[in-house]
């Protein structure tokens, strides 16, 4: 006697079908509209800024000049937040970024340093700020130190170093070839060379976060670490590579603060570590790591230098623009812990 085949009991007429049970997965999760309302958020906070600068002071804030000045002014603090974003998505922390600026300043105009021209104190501000990354990113990756304190002791260690090669006085260039960047007549098109290299900067990060394996990767060690080790990335080497590329990001700055200011001081990149940090965090970047925008950053380090450059045309006192930068701050703050996905499981 022959039997019917298993699949055709299965599905005979005395048979009912299995039932299907439907997961529950709520309402979807539009990250893509996210991002971009928050996008359109920032540039409307922006305008409005515009709106209140020129109606305050007009010819002043209006003027081309001074719209050069803010662009200028965050070209420098916004190539550093291009590399504060990749290592806040990642979900790291660095407190040193100021004083790698600092280090690799005083560091590039040094006068054995200028005997070498452009191009020496260019390759050195970029190989100081490597150094210190890398030493970061061994101490962070391989020597399992909390970020926050290495980075903390970087801070008070590079700061120290560039003391000691100034002792405590400030470093005139002389290369002409380096202040000629900073003068009018370099500009292209009406747009400062800094700009366009913080543009070029910009473009860059972007890519390599939104389009690139090392991006994925990046947003996949924020996420989850051992999920991302477990998925085959090596944890360690990315992060390691990650501050690599703060360091890479401060080297650029500290060359481009010597071409603003002519100078190399002990003092250059102060609070640079908090002004990256916050115009991230207010950019749509978690604290918390796992998400990161390149384009968020950018527009916050405008809020915050264009808030600057109105308090200083109005002549308010700089301890009120604290307190309204400390304010936004933890607006951000608030605003991403109630739409963060991570807040609602």
């Amino acid at each position: 006697m022959t039997h019917p085949a298993p699949s055709a009991r299965q599905s005979g007429p005395d048979r009912a079908p299995a039932p299907v049970t439907l997961k529950k997965s709520g309402p979807p999760r539009p990250l893509g509209l996210r991002v971009d309302l928050h996008t359109l958020s920032l540039l409307g906070i922006l305008a409005v800024l515009v709106a209140v600068g020129g109606i305050t002071e007009p010819e002043a804030f209006l003027d081309t000049g001074n719209l050069q000045l803010v662009l200028t002014q965050a070209s420098v603090i916004g190539v550093v937040t291009v590399g504060m974003t990749f290592v806040i998505t990642s979900g790291g922390i660095d407190l040193s970024v100021g004083a790698m600026v600092a280090l690799a300043s005083v560091w590039a105009t040094t006068l054995a340093t200028q005997e070498y021209g452009f191009a020496g104190i260019l390759f050195t501000a970029v190989l100081v700020g490597l150094g210190v990354g890398l030493v970061n990113g061994v101490l962070i990756a391989y020597g399992r130190v909390v970020p926050f304190i290495a980075t903390l002791a970087m801070l008070a260690s590079a700061r120290g170093v560039a003391l000691m090669i100034t002792d405590g006085k400030t470093q005139i260039v002389t290369i002409t070839s380096v202040l000629d960047l900073g003068l009018p007549r370099s500009y292209v098109l009406g747009i400062p060379p800094l700009v366009l290299i913080f543009a070029a900067v910009t473009v860059a990060g972007w890519l390599l976060l939104n389009r690139t394996t090392f991006g994925r990767r990046t947003i996949a060690v924020g996420g989850n670490a051992e999920a991302a080790r477990l998925a085959g990335i090596d944890v360690r080497r990315q992060r390691l590579y990650l501050y690599l590329l703060s360091g890479l990001c401060c080297g650029i700055a500290a060359f481009m603060l010597i071409v603003l200011s002519g100078s190399g001081q002990n003092t250059n990149g102060n609070l640079y570590e908090l002004d990256a940090i916050a115009a991230a965090i207010i950019g749509g970047t978690l604290l918390s790591g796992g998400k990161g925008t390149i384009v968020g950053s950018v527009l916050g380090v405008l809020v915050f230098t264009t808030i600057t450059n109105i308090f200083a045309l109005n002549n308010l006192q700089s301890d009120v623009q604290q307190i309204a930068k400390g304010a936004i701050i933890v607006a951000a703050v608030l605003v991403q812990g109630r739409t963060s996905p991570r807040a609602e499981t």
